[in-house]
């Protein structure tokens, strides 16, 4: 099985957790994820099977859509709905005033990862460190925020729990769409919105909706999974991997650069592909796809350079 398979993640499991079911499902061991989601958050997870597993470094660059629930007046240490309250204050602030602080995320900007992640420092991942009780400097990373759209705002009481006793919270909660590029934290984007209005606040639920392409419409379930499997057919709902370069356009071989190419051979193409190097799809002399391939501008002429192979051995 070679393909994309564009599943939704249920609350409570890992992304390690929805391979692991796939792999027993399908009987595959060659499968991967391109982008954790936090075990409380939902959403759109495209699992690669296969060959397709090589193209997992380019989906992960890919933008991310979420829709993101919003808590103010109650900050926790791992900055979402999971953690230990750390701060609650009022909200004083009106909504047009909330609205424009969430609005200022937008462009480019630097974002701190949170302590409850699974970056690595030192060999040890942050959530090691943060469970132990410790607290390690972090860099800045850069992200982009496209678009923040679908604000929502109203008034709750939340119960937070700890060791044993609740405590009622009044808050205000704020439902919205983020449009963001990779390694963008919605949880670190909550807390640092809920910082900027000087009240605090967590992210209290998220559903990533599109991932690249994949979005939740065609999003498939564990049990819409195991049905399929059940009867021989889910290898028909893998998308073909050549679908994660649809932007690239497309050029065909003959078959003798076919063979050539598919042997690492650079190939010297007739037409004129452009002055900048640009990424290709690459198809074989009977339409089978090949791989990426990148044009070269050299002093001899226009050549065309394997970047990835994805043919079958």
């Amino acid at each position: 099985m070679n393909g994309i398979l564009n599943v939704l993640k249920p609350a409570g499991m890992t992304s390690f957790d929805v391979i692991a079911v796939a792999r027993k499902i399908s009987h595959q061991k060659r499968i991967g994820h391109t982008g954790t989601l936090d075990p409380s958050a939902v959403g759109v997870l495209p699992l690669c099977f296969g060959n397709a597993t090589k193209a997992i470094e380019f989906m992960i660059d890919k933008d991310k859509i979420y829709r993101a629930e919003l808590t103010l007046g109650v900050a926790t240490d791992t900055q979402d709905s999971s953690g230990r309250v750390t701060a609650s204050r009022c909200v004083d602030s009106d909504d047009s005033t909330i609205i424009s602080a969430i609005n200022s995320f937008i462009g480019n900007t630097a974002q701190i990862p949170p302590m409850y992640s699974a970056i690595k420092i030192g060999g040890k991942k942050l959530y090691e460190l943060a469970r132990q009780g410790e607290t390690v400097e972090r860099q800045a990373r850069n992200i982009t925020i496209y678009d923040i759209s679908k604000i929502r705002i109203w008034k709750q009481a939340v119960v937070f729990s700890d060791n044993g006793q609740d405590t009622l919270y009044n808050t205000k909660k704020v439902l919205f769409d983020v449009h963001c590029s990779k390694g963008t934290y919605i949880r670190t984007l909550c807390n640092d919105i809920g910082e900027k209005l000087g009240c605090g606040g967590h992210m209290s639920f998220l559903v990533r909706t599109k991932a690249g392409r994949y979005d939740i419409k065609s999003a498939l379930t564990l049990e819409e999974i195991m049905e399929l499997a059940d009867k021989g057919i889910l290898s028909r709902s893998l998308l073909p991997v050549e679908t994660v370069f649809e932007e690239y356009e497309k050029i065909a071989l003959n078959e003798e650069n076919s063979s050539r190419y598919n042997n690492g051979v650079c190939i010297k193409l007739d037409s004129d592909y452009g002055n900048e190097d640009i990424n290709k799809r690459v198809y074989d002399n009977n339409n089978a796809f090949l791989g990426i391939g990148e044009i070269l501008n050299m002093q001899k002429g226009i050549y065309l350079k394997s970047k990835k192979f994805f043919r079958d051995n």
